[in-house]
């Protein structure tokens, strides 16, 4: 069994109150990995292309 089969595993056996807070829980760490994707590819340049775009957008 894989260690994603035995996680699975366990969380279905989980109480729903825990699931809940688990639940939870993989939410902000998601969010969290968003902002800090955003964050490094904001500061690698990567959406300067937005900027560009937002500012032309506002003068034609």
């Amino acid at each position: 069994m894989s260690t994603v089969e035995e996680i699975k595993d366990a969380i279905s056996k989980l109480s729903e109150n825990d699931y809940h807070q688990l639940s939870k829980w993989f939410s902000e760490r998601r969010w969290g990995l968003w902002d800090k994707q955003i964050k490094d590819d904001s500061e690698a340049g990567r959406l300067d292309f937005l900027r560009r775009e937002g500012f032309n957008s506002n003068y034609n």
